[in-house]
């Protein structure tokens, strides 16, 4: 592309005169097309349009000292996926498919989310988001703050990509969108708490955005009762996508 300054009468131009060539072609990832065990069938992903989402693994929800556990929830069961969301991720980064962590992150004033939703997470009593924590550690996820910090048992490598959210769903009110399809991400392997909230409410915004979701189901975990995580496996495969454990997700990349 080439741009011409105007003369200023004497044979010489103003502005860029030299020529330059701008690149609109963007690259493009290697394809990797494989096949994965699922259900309600096995499908085929390309794990160079894949990306892997890791949501709200954080310490106000799962260390003992952080917001949860001060409510008075077990946080046990959400606990027990932490190895294999390590291990996933790990086996992911080698194969060239980038780990997006997806984090509450709100503002401590509560401008950009309504009266209603806080006073509903503050219940009959106790501190809500943006609040004081009780174990004394900052404010309760609010972005920076120790409570919305991914659990230190978790690897959050440099090249990892971190997205914060002030929804259940991590599509709204935040960059996630423009991030994935910047990099031609089409297929999200989802994993992270709570299956039945945050997991399930941006499965199925990314559903309806148009992306391939595949859950898994070993990779996520709910304090909600057993019926409730069912409920939701059944929502995917009849609606949503597909649902795979880790060790198929492991074997499909190799």
């Amino acid at each position: 592309m080439e741009t011409r300054g105007r003369s200023n009468g004497e044979g010489a131009t103003s502005g860029a005169a030299a020529t330059e060539m701008v690149s609109f072609v963007r690259p493009r990832n290697r394809r990797t097309i494989v096949s994965l065990a699922a259900t309600p069938q096995a499908v085929e992903i390309d794990l160079g349009a894949a990306a892997l989402l890791v949501i709200d693994m954080q310490n106000d929800f799962l260390h003992p000292e952080g917001w949860s556990a001060s409510r008075g929830t077990d946080v046990a069961p959400v606990r027990a996926v932490v190895p294999t969301i390590e291990r996933l991720a790990s086996k992911v980064r080698r194969a060239g498919v980038p780990v997006v962590w997806i984090n509450w992150g709100v503002r401590p004033d509560h401008a950009n989310i309504s009266p209603s939703f806080v006073a509903r997470a503050r219940g009959p009593h106790g501190p809500s988001y943006g609040d004081l924590s009780p174990s004394g550690r900052g404010r309760i996820l609010v972005r920076d703050d120790w409570g919305a910090a991914t659990i230190d048992e978790l690897t959050v490598d440099p090249a990892d990509l971190l997205v914060h959210k002030h929804r259940l769903s991590g599509f709204w009110d935040n960059e996630l969108d423009s991030i994935l399809r910047h990099r031609g991400i089409t297929t999200l392997l989802f994993t992270g708490i709570n299956t039945d909230r945050c997991v399930f409410t941006t499965l199925q915004d990314a559903n309806f955005l148009g992306y391939d979701c595949v859950l898994v189901e070993d990779g996520c975990a709910t304090t909600s009762p057993d019926f409730v995580r069912d409920a939701v496996l059944y929502l995917v495969r009849l609606a949503h996508g597909v649902v795979a454990t880790s060790d198929a997700v492991c074997t499909a990349i190799g």
